[in-house]
């Protein structure tokens, strides 16, 4: 449990000047306004403030933002207000505590639309002052030590937002050591039978893993005192979810991975961490491909150092990371060690170098609109490793692992990209959906009479590269449906000798377009240039009534919307409803429609792959109509052992669950392992969840996951 004191002694080792009656202030206050306040631990409050504060100290930040870290839930939790912080501790820290505040009361819920929105205000909060969202990880921190405490759902919903969210944010920060603890916390509670099969093997090997640790850094400092090389080293077990993503990543069970210990040489200067690469390749054999040099080329949180990975004494693979002092600090503190807010220096993310990726951010959330898109360029500017490639001239440039010579293109100039038909990479020429390595020199070919292709967005990484080719088609596309509507239009009207131009000038045409709630002519050109109305269905008010009958009766017929459709769409009624095979949605899913010509509308899942080649005005709103119970067919792959009556269990299991299997293959496998393919009837998400953990439980089942598409 940390104390007061605990907080002063870490501030004072790396601000001895620090103002200690300020934060004595502080802890009076929260003592105060947290009075007779207990957490669902039964712990007093006033406890995790404290630790949110102490947290602070091990990134070096100042003496507002340890003020802030103490005071952060007075505003949320108590009678305090934000002009009473600002009375007893100034602006400054009144808008940190503000501003964190406000992060927490966000609600990252499953609808798109609020989840874009809290995310643009942590972004913005971001944007005016980063040690907000610095104190918020703080808070996420050690709430994540406490998690036991809440149910099991409230668990999983906070474990997933940490993973999704606060992990990635803590490793753009450049704070590894928080973003690694925050993986494996959320990992103890998303997947918990993995992290216990984990966590089990780990601990019961660890009298052995800290005799051979010990034994490497025996052997490591006995070859570096030949060359008197003076060098910290230290070992420890890989992270938990580190391990998890291995397996998943090379398809191997806990007992076939054997590369479970992690060591770190810190050393004085940058020449010496060379030295000690070399001496350690030198002595332990090196595995080809499997080194990396962060010093010369940082990453994009400024992270530095050499990683390797060579063979051990025992013949086990081992993975060293070697790095100066001065680097193992900026790990630690990450994006606080950039700048002082006691010198009076505040950090500008438009115009500080160090952090592109919170500059896209902000520029993402300024301008695009649509949610969907939005939240995938959030996700996009988190997650991705970086490559480093340069320009015919030798300028560097910084793009996502994975991304094409079109992704390049975009980042040069928007015009670039829209032009580009062609690249060399390295003198040679290659395809446009050629995967970047870091060193490449990348020359774009161009033609001016060029257009961006749809298929781009098949591979291209970038948000930028995403967000540019789809402002391009969406307004190729419109231009064309609004061509194509206005000759629809001025067809029909000359079948019933109606003047085209006389109505457009005269306004008749705007007041049929706002009959059907459209602002201008354009959008409702546009509306049957895409086939959402048909012209007789738009001229509907302006069509002599006598020449009505049958033809816009039988057009309606055709288009009446089936009758077991679970779907309501909203503002289009009697439209043809019909599913996407492609991603197979069933009720509960996050789905959306899409306007397609001659097949009504088409119900796609919200993460469907194929969305992003559909024009954003083509899309309608649609929510299932849960009052209709239909059944859907959903197939299931179960990996498993291959043992007798398995396939029995699993349709007891089914059955338990008010599921129909329609049909069942099932193959075995030379190791004595099996797979089959189920396609089950499914009448609500819910459902598929129950028997997705009933199947889990049956012995020798390994996994069962949701496929997508019926083929």
């Amino acid at each position: 449990m940390v104390r007061f004191n605990d907080i002063v002694e870490a501030v004072q080792k790396y601000n001895p000047n620090a103002d200690i009656k300020t934060l004595e202030r502080a802890y009076v206050f929260s003592a105060q306004a947290h009075k007779g306040q207990i957490r669902l631990s039964g712990e007093p409050y006033l406890i995790h403030p404290l630790e949110v504060a102490y947290i602070l100290t091990r990134m070096s930040l100042d003496i507002p933002s340890i003020v802030s870290g103490l005071l952060h839930d007075t505003i949320e939790d108590s009678f305090v207000s934000k002009e009473d912080i600002e009375e007893y501790f100034g602006k400054e820290v009144a808008e940190l505590v503000d501003g964190v505040t406000k992060i927490s009361q966000m609600q990252l819920k499953p609808s798109e639309d609020s989840r874009a929105e809290s995310l643009r205000k942590m972004i913005l909060a971001m944007s005016k002052d980063i040690r907000v969202i610095l104190i918020k990880l703080a808070d996420r921190y050690h709430n994540m030590q406490t998690l036991k405490f809440l149910s099991e759902e409230k668990q999983r919903e906070i474990s997933k937002e940490t993973f999704e969210i606060y992990a990635p944010l803590a490793h753009r920060l450049g704070i590894e050591w928080m973003k690694g603890d925050l993986e494996d916390e959320s990992f103890k509670y998303l997947y918990p039978n993995e992290y216990k099969a984990i966590a089990e093997r780990v601990a019961k090997k660890k009298k052995e893993r800290d005799a051979y640790i010990e034994e490497v850094i025996e052997l490591l400092k006995e070859k570096f005192a030949q060359f008197k090389l003076n060098a910290e080293i230290s070992g420890r077990a890989k992270r938990f979810y580190s391990i998890y993503k291995k397996m998943k990543l090379e398809r191997l069970e806990l007992d076939d991975i054997y590369d479970l210990t992690a060591f770190r040489v810190i050393v004085n200067e940058v020449k010496e961490c060379y030295l000690a690469l070399g001496l350690i390749h030198a002595f332990f054999k090196p595995i080809p491909g499997k080194f990396s040099d962060y010093i010369a080329l940082p990453k994009a949180n400024m992270y530095q150092s050499l990683h390797t990975k060579v063979i051990g004494p025992r013949g086990e693979k081992i993975e060293i990371q070697i790095r100066t002092h001065e680097m193992h600090r900026l790990a630690e503190e990450g994006i606080a060690a950039h700048w002082k807010y006691k010198e009076g220096k505040v950090f500008d993310p438009k115009v500080d170098n160090v952090f592109g990726w919170l500059r896209r951010l902000i520029d993402a959330q300024q301008e695009n609109k649509d949610n969907r898109e939005f939240i995938e360029d959030f996700k996009i500017n988190l997650f991705p490793d970086e490559i480093y490639v340069f320009t015919p001239r030798g300028d560097v440039k910084e793009l996502p692992k994975g991304a094409t010579p079109v992704d390049f293109a975009y980042a040069i100039h928007t015009h670039l990209g829209h032009m580009c038909v062609g690249a060399k990479v390295n003198g040679r020429i290659v395809p446009l959906r050629y995967t970047l390595k870091s060193g490449d020199t990348v020359e774009i070919i161009t033609n001016p009479t060029h257009k961006p292709s749809k298929d781009w967005l098949g591979f291209v990484k970038t948000s930028k590269a995403r967000s540019k080719i789809r402002q391009w088609i969406k307004t190729e596309q419109r231009e064309q449906s609004i061509e194509l509507g206005k000759a629809l239009i001025e067809k029909e009207l000359a079948k019933h000798d109606l003047s085209f131009s006389k109505m457009l000038k005269s306004g008749e045409l705007l007041n049929i377009a706002k009959d059907f709630s459209f602002e201008n002519v354009d959008d409702f050109f546009a509306s049957v240039g895409y086939g959402l109305y048909t012209p007789l269905q738009a001229l509907g008010k302006v069509i002599p009534e006598e020449e009505k009958p049958g033809k816009l009766k039988r057009l309606i017929s055709t288009i009446k919307r089936k009758k077991d459709a679970p779907i309501k769409i909203k503002g289009v009624e009697d439209m043809v409803v019909s599913f996407a095979k492609c991603c197979n949605p069933i009720p509960g899913d996050k789905i959306f429609g899409f306007i397609t010509r001659g097949r009504g509308i088409t119900i796609h899942t919200a993460d469907c792959p194929n969305i992003e080649t559909y024009d954003e005005q083509r899309r309608v709103e649609v929510t299932w109509d849960l009052g209709k119970e239909v059944t859907f067919p959903v197939r299931l792959k179960i990996s498993s052992d291959d043992r007798k009556g398995l396939i029995s269990d699993i349709s007891t299991v089914m059955a338990m669950n008010n599921a129909n299997i329609i049909s069942a293959k099932a193959m075995t496998y030379p190791d004595k392992s099996a797979a089959g393919i189920y396609v089950v009837e499914i009448g609500h998400i819910s459902q598929l969840q129950k028997i997705i953990k009933s199947v889990q439980k049956i012995k020798g089942v390994k996994s069962i996951e949701r496929l997508r598409g019926l083929a």
